[in-house]
């Protein structure tokens, strides 16, 4: 019965490592956002200071409204470009849990099976047909998990996925 316990805690303990690898990548790629989101706006407050100066120093109203266009145009721009390095760090990040997940249940499911096997053995009186209909529902359970992983992969752009 100890080495039933022992594998439970075993498990136990590769489930709690892949969750602290999971919130390490999680805060990986908020430190990530929130770098890029810091350097947008130290940017774009250089960017409007420059701005406001050649404004201010515009010799008539043409080269002012010149000036503003060919600001929002680059504030414009900047935004774009940095909502799209948003989006890579996400679809990378959405692609990797997948990864991670994927990789924790199947690693995962058979090790909860042979410890369930073993435990089940054990039991006076087991039933060789409750090892079967657990068996099935593990493999029901990481039929489905895979399934959720495929569809909410499959949107995420080819050059963001790990390979």
């Amino acid at each position: 019965m100890a080495s039933n316990q022992e594998q439970f805690i075993e498990i136990q303990r590769k489930n709690l490592e892949s969750a602290t690898r999971l919130a390490q990548f999680a805060l990986q790629n908020a430190q990530q956002v929130m770098a890029l989101q810091t350097e947008l706006a130290q940017s774009l407050l250089n960017g409007s200071l420059v701005s406001f100066q050649a404004q201010a120093s515009a010799k008539d109203p043409q080269e002012m409204m010149s000036l503003r266009a060919g600001y929002v145009r680059e504030t414009t721009q900047r935004l774009l470009e940095a909502a799209g390095r948003i989006a890579e760090i996400g679809n990378a990040s959405r692609a990797e849990f997948s990864r991670l997940l994927t990789e924790q249940l199947a690693s995962g499911n058979q090790e909860m099976s042979e410890a369930f096997q073993s435990f089940l053995k054990t039991l006076p009186g087991s039933n060789p047909q409750m090892l079967d209909v657990m068996q099935q529902a593990m493999q029901t359970a990481a039929q489905a998990f895979e399934q959720v992983v495929k569809t909410t992969t499959a949107g995420i752009p080819k050059s963001t996925k790990k390979k």
